[in-house]
């Protein structure tokens, strides 16, 4: 019984130790995108698309675990595999990419601040310049450690929707027959919506930040059981707020069900069931969005780096890392400047940055798996076969979504 406990005791102190990496990577997904997706979602449709949480959690697990074994197994990021293994050409076209996905992304987490600060009659004009010299201070002023521990406790911070989606009182059987009963409908919008809410889940950044993250973090294949329990349980708590904010909004719309405008109407919406619940889902948001604006950017300066051969890393200095703190601040002070536009409109961006996501998604997850089934690079850790099934199942289905939607706007015509 003493050698049983002392095991149990041994693995929770190396699960507190690797804590960090997956746990974020996951619990970000819930940014200021994600959280206007999954309240148009319930807004729109009411309880239908709960289904969908499902198999998207189950590719999240296998997408993020993937990459947290490809960083303990060979102790470099993505991208630096990605151009050691196929080249500096392709590197360089997969970086552009990101970059673009990723800055209409930290613009949309900027957009989340205004919207949710404007809230409480504070304009964008104060909330997204103070945030944005936030997250210059915290990365450039920082180390890693000191990051982490911020960004473990505004994951504490999302359990406001839980809450929030309790308050309102939502009609939970309903709720639970659509969250296992699979419906699809040949609609423009509603495909969209599903592009969107596999783009916010399961976004091409957060393979990048994740695998960066283990690597920094000095996880090995000796921590890889904890690791992987770490990635495993972030991703069902996201799916689990994920699934708040449907049902929230999903309750607050059940008589008028309609196409919102933002999360801040959402969140207005919630106000008939209480001050407190409309409080609540307005922090969420904000929360969520310094979050993820502070991420965001991190990762895709990670990404771009290591691509490309730079120095890079929140532990090293800007004399170290110069390439690194330049891009980090150009996409901080870019989306912030592009946000406090007059006629730039937030929601739009917003939205269509989860789709541009879902889109650039599936050529990511093929480099991956590509990568992590070279024996030579990955040795026993290569991808087991049902991992490859849900692997390259998601590819197909995301790539399939994404003609669907080509398909039914040109036939309309818009």
């Amino acid at each position: 019984m003493q050698g049983l406990v002392s095991r149990w005791k041994r693995h929770l102190l190396v699960f507190l130790a690797v804590l960090g990496p997956g746990f974020i990577t996951a619990m970000v997904d819930n940014d200021s995108g994600g959280i206007l997706t999954y309240s148009s979602a319930g807004a729109r449709w009411g309880y239908l698309p709960l289904w969908t949480l499902a198999p998207i959690t189950l590719a999240l697990i296998v997408s993020q675990e993937m990459c947290s074994r490809m960083g303990a197994v060979t102790g470099k990021g993505l991208s630096d595999l990605i151009r050691e293994e196929f080249g500096l050409r392709i590197t360089f076209g997969i970086m552009t990419l990101l970059v673009i996905a990723n800055l209409t992304n930290v613009m949309a987490e900027f957009a989340g601040v205004a919207i949710s600060l404007d809230l409480f009659g504070i304009s964008k004009f104060i909330s997204v310049p103070i945030v944005a010299a936030f997250v210059w201070f915290l990365a450039v002023k920082g180390n890693y450690d000191k990051v982490e521990k911020i960004f473990l406790f505004s994951c504490s911070i999302f359990v406001v929707y839980i809450i929030a989606g309790i308050l309102i009182k939502p009609d939970w059987k309903q709720a639970m027959i659509y969250s296992v009963k699979p419906k699809l409908i040949l609609d423009k919008d509603y495909i969209k919506m599903l592009i969107a809410m596999v783009g916010t889940t399961i976004a091409p950044w957060m393979q990048f930040y994740q695998q960066s993250a283990v690597v920094e973090k000095g996880i090995s294949t000796k921590d890889y059981r904890e690791s992987r329990v770490e990635v495993i349980v972030g991703c069902i708590l996201t799916s689990v707020i994920a699934f708040f904010i449907i049902v929230a909004c999903a309750g607050a719309y059940r008589d008028h069900p309609t196409d919102i405008d933002s999360a801040a109407q959402a969140a207005l919406a919630l106000k008939p069931f209480g001050v407190y619940t409309y409080l609540l889902f307005s922090a969420g948001l904000l929360n969520a969005s310094v979050f993820a604006a502070c991420i965001l950017p991190l990762s895709t300066a990670y990404s771009v780096c290591e691509g490309l051969g730079f120095e890079s890393g929140v532990n090293k200095t800007w004399k170290e890392a110069p390439a690194f703190y330049w891009l980090y601040t150009l996409l901080i002070v870019g989306s912030a400047l592009i946000v406090l536009m007059p006629k730039f409109d937030m929601v739009k961006n917003i939205l269509y940055s989860q789709v541009l996501n879902g889109m650039l998604l599936p050529f990511i997850l093929i480099f991956m798996i590509l990568l992590i089934n070279r024996y030579a690079l990955m040795k026993e850790w290569v991808n087991p076969r049902a991992y490859n099934i849900v692997a390259w199942a998601t590819v197909i289905i995301v790539i399939g979504m994404t003609v669907a939607l080509t398909g039914i706007t040109i036939r309309d015509g818009r």
